[in-house]
């Protein structure tokens, strides 16, 4: 099985101070999993003083964002070469992203490209507004997004990816709908069939796929245990450490209830 990510998207919040807080409290309440994967996406001026104070078994860290060039004069921008010594993950093409800073489909490839050269694994954030879910426009939206980020990779680069499906109708940002554990399952069997066309059926296998919506502890159950999904990427609730350690927990108690299902499945086969 692979193993399960989940992933504490920060955004723009909490001082150095108040991360270091926040990471020692994880720290005490996270108990460490090999079937889960624990990443923590700090703001920037934070990566690198809680690189340092990190219990790096217990936790992996991921930048929000980084420039596809690798050097330059771009005044105010970091790479993600400048990464490779802090990071294991860059979360790439996020929905406020693209509508904040205009980040188009071809940003997005870009920068999926420029950590993938940089030895940096993407996890690509993909995901449709209210308005083209309403137009039925969700399965035109995510292929285009999906296929256009991973342009030029090879199969390979493709099956060591994350790819996070967040609905930005579900976003509490953008108003936080409900969404439905089957009409998730639904966008994430889109992706993973577009990764199959594309590049085999082994990458389609292999990639992990997140779901990002507003998920909370009481919420979290119902889509990690989707067919398709391999983790979550938290955003509020991450800073909350009972949720984000309870999202971790539950994470842990599903991976482990499926191996002692699929355990008894061979044993049934083989008798």
């Amino acid at each position: 099985m692979k193993r399960m990510m989940i992933a504490g998207n920060w955004k723009m919040h909490l001082n150095v101070h108040e991360g270091s807080v926040l990471v020692k409290r994880l720290n005490d309440h996270i108990i460490p999993h090999h079937s889960v994967e624990v990443v923590l996406a700090p703001s920037l001026v934070s990566l690198q003083p809680i690189s340092q104070e990190l219990d790096h078994r217990k936790f992996r860290l991921a930048a929000q964002n980084a420039f596809y060039k690798d050097e330059g004069a771009y005044t105010g921008e970091v790479s993600f070469t400048m990464l490779r010594d802090l990071v294991h993950y860059v979360i790439v093409g996020h929905s406020e992203r693209r509508i904040y800073f205009n980040e188009t489909l071809e940003t997005v490839r870009d920068k999926v490209q420029a950590a993938v050269r940089n030895e940096l694994t993407p996890i690509l954030c993909v995901g449709e507004t209210k308005q083209e879910r309403a137009a039925n426009e969700t399965r035109r939206v995510v292929h285009d997004q999906v296929t256009t980020a991973l342009a030029n990779l090879t199969a390979e680069e493709v099956e060591n990816m994350v790819i996070a499906y967040e609905p930005i109708w579900a976003i509490s940002t953008f108003g936080g709908e409900i969404s439905k554990p089957d009409d998730i399952q639904k966008v994430l069997e889109l992706i993973r069939s577009c990764i199959g066309e594309l590049y085999g059926d082994q990458a389609a296998k292999q990639v992990r796929l997140l779901y990002g919506g507003s998920i909370n502890a009481d919420t979290a159950a119902g889509y990690l245990a989707l067919p398709d999904c391999d983790g979550a990427l938290v955003g509020g609730k991450s800073l909350n450490y009972h949720q984000f350690s309870d999202i971790v927990e539950k994470a842990y108690h599903l991976q482990s209830s499926q191996r002692r299902t699929r355990g008894q499945d061979r044993k049934t086969e083989e008798n």
